[in-house]
């Protein structure tokens, strides 16, 4: 098993269905006060498929994004990577080798390589996890998921980071399938609501920059209304402005819904690759009886399908129908619109520096809502 790795740059990021592992998303996230890196690795295909005879080589690229914590000190994250995902038995030996070739690329003093891995959870189709009513619990304790991810390890040095920074659970639609079809997938609740919101009236457009006020003002009462982080205006900018002037292999669209003048419900879709996600949305308290955000929704799904994708991300909810998790609400919506449920791994740390790591580990934890993303 070995993993080779070379740096390369940004603007040449092979395009993917994972937006953020494109080069849109590195120089947004630049903009935002990180520093990406890309690479190119070069795997043997045994350290992800084990029966494998090695002889063959996975190559794939990969994007990082370093943040500096101090004059000196940084972490560095690596958001929804490496896309190709391993047999669950080498996950660990994987992520272990990779972090190791990567070690040499990275600042001096960086204490820890933060994968945000997009891969589907080991646990997500073993029967202990589920309960009575198919729902599942989510995966075992940080100790036991350890203990099973770093088996085969060198370094046993893996740790499941104490929270997760992108969404490990999500919904995700098969859009190789006519429009009526996946109508007829939808919980007739949800169908019923994007016809009645056509019924009545409510339009929906794609715009740009000119309306990104009205988009921040709904967003705004959104996260206001539903306690949610509001991330500044100048990040919506910059999606705008990158898309326009460098990115080829992504297509960001701004979709408001508007009544009679009135606009009630946004979300910014990105199309990326074969794969559109609904990666940021927004309503109105008012005239909530139109369903815009039903109408908004389907457009999204239609757009993108339109686009060649052939999968729709909803981009997070929660694990199950628990009535009393905090993301009910987006369950009961986003479920509403079909789709199959897929449980991610998370974040996962490899320190680079164990004494280091131990202390920002305590301080990430005492920090309330600090992430590395």
């Amino acid at each position: 098993m070995h993993c080779k790795l070379e740096e390369k740059a940004i603007r040449d990021i092979e395009a993917t269905n994972v937006v953020q592992q494109t080069s849109f998303w590195a120089r947004v996230k630049n903009q935002q006060g990180l520093e990406p890196f890309a690479f190119e690795y070069a795997a043997s295909e045994d350290l992800l498929k084990p029966a494998s005879s090695g002889q063959k080589f996975i190559n794939d690229d990969l994007l990082v994004l370093v943040r500096y914590i101090d004059d000196k000190h940084s972490v560095a994250y690596i958001p929804y990577g490496p896309v190709n995902e391993p047999d669950f038995e080498n996950q660990g030996v994987f992520m272990e080798e990779l972090a190791e070739a990567m070690r040499p690329h990275l600042p001096e003093n960086c204490i820890l390589i933060r994968f945000d891995l997009p891969w589907e959870n080991q646990w997500a189709h073993e029967d202990d996890f589920f309960d009575e009513r198919g729902n599942w619990s989510g995966p075992p304790s940080a100790n036991q998921q350890e203990f099973r991810v770093n088996f085969k390890t060198n370094n046993w040095n893996l740790q499941k980071s104490r929270s997760d920074n992108l969404p490990t659970n999500t919904i995700f639609l098969d859009l190789n399938q006519g429009q009526e079809r996946l109508l007829q997938n939808m919980k007739p609740k949800t169908r019923y609501n994007i016809r009645l919101s056509k019924r009545r009236g409510v339009q929906v457009k794609s715009y740009g920059m000119d309306m990104l006020e009205t988009w921040y003002d709904l967003y705004r009462e959104t996260s206001m209304r539903n306690g949610i982080t509001l991330h500044p205006k100048d990040n919506f900018y910059n999606f705008f402005e990158i898309q326009k002037n460098t990115a080829k292999d992504i297509n960001t669209h701004l979709l408001m819904a508007d009544y009679e003048g009135e606009f009630l419900a946004a979300m910014f879709l990105v199309l990326s690759k074969k794969r559109g996600t609904y990666l940021y949305g927004a309503s109105s308290a008012n005239r909530r009886n139109l369903m815009a955000t039903y109408a908004v929704q389907w457009e999204g799904i239609r757009l993108a399908q339109e686009a060649g994708c052939e999968e729709y991300d909803m981009f997070g909810a929660a694990p199950n129908a628990n009535s009393g998790h905090p993301m009910h609400g987006l369950y009961r919506f986003k479920s509403g619109f079909g789709g199959s449920f897929f449980h991610r791994m998370g974040c996962w740390d490899y320190p680079l520096n164990q004494t280091q790591y131990n202390t920002f580990r305590a301080q990430e934890v005492n920090s309330q809502g600090y992430h590395v993303n």
